[in-house]
């Protein structure tokens, strides 16, 4: 029988400490630099989420706060009805350049200054 490996039936995630050694490789500061304006960034994106304020990246997209009602839930195992209370939950909706990007609609040239002043993709193979 064949068995596939876990491993190979996930997506490769890009890491805070791969961003961090992106800086350090592409724009020349020091790793303690790198690791503390990723730090700083995220920090600022989660504080100003907590706050319940929006956050908009023009070209990446939005993270929104939403705050979804209470509900009745059920316990899978045993059907036992459970009331799920209310709670807010951060939704992320990506911009349409970045859809596009995505699929392959963009122009390969079209942001391409941006792309590389802000390069923190692996570089091609």
């Amino acid at each position: 029988m064949f068995e596939i490996p876990v491993e190979s039936l996930e997506t490769p995630a890009l890491t805070k400490a791969q961003l961090a050694d992106m800086l350090f490789e592409q724009i020349g500061l020091n790793k303690r630099e790198s690791k503390d304006m990723i730090d700083a960034f995220f920090e600022v994106i989660s504080q100003r989420l907590i706050a319940g304020e929006d956050v908009k990246l023009a070209g990446f997209g939005n993270f929104q706060i939403r705050i979804k009602a209470p509900r009745p839930g059920r316990n899978p195992r045993t059907g036992e009805l459970i009331p799920i209370a209310a709670r807010r939950v951060v939704t992320f909706h990506a911009s349409q350049k970045l859809k596009d990007q995505i699929q392959g609609d963009v122009d390969d040239n079209a942001g391409a200054d941006e792309l590389v002043e802000y390069n923190l993709l692996p570089p091609e193979a």
